[in-house]
């Protein structure tokens, strides 16, 4: 049975060898970004703006409402108009509580 400074040392062997597999496997995916960037004619700021234009969604996906404030009441309660509607507004005419 392997002592206690053997099992630390082999812990630390494989540390090393992780952290010098992952810069590898680190560098080869951004080779690959590169080189599909360069084949696409695409930059950094179409990847953050991907999102704007739609980029990444279903097919035929419409695009989503902003999470605005739809309707609010006097007790600062709000909501959006998507997803369940809040206990706030249960048994009331919602269209009272619509923010202009």
């Amino acid at each position: 049975m392997a002592t206690y400074k053997e099992i630390q040392n082999q812990i630390a062997e494989l540390q090393r060898a992780a952290e010098e597999a992952r810069a590898k496997e680190v560098q080869g995916a951004v080779d690959q970004i590169k080189t599909l960037m360069a084949d696409y004619g695409l930059s950094i700021e179409d990847l953050a703006d991907s999102k704007k234009r739609g980029g990444g969604g279903k097919a035929g996906a419409k695009s989503k409402a902003n999470g605005k404030v739809q309707f609010r009441d006097d007790q600062g309660n709000t909501w959006s108009g998507r997803g369940r509607m809040p206990g706030w507004l249960h048994g009331q005419d919602k269209e009272q509580y619509r923010v202009a």
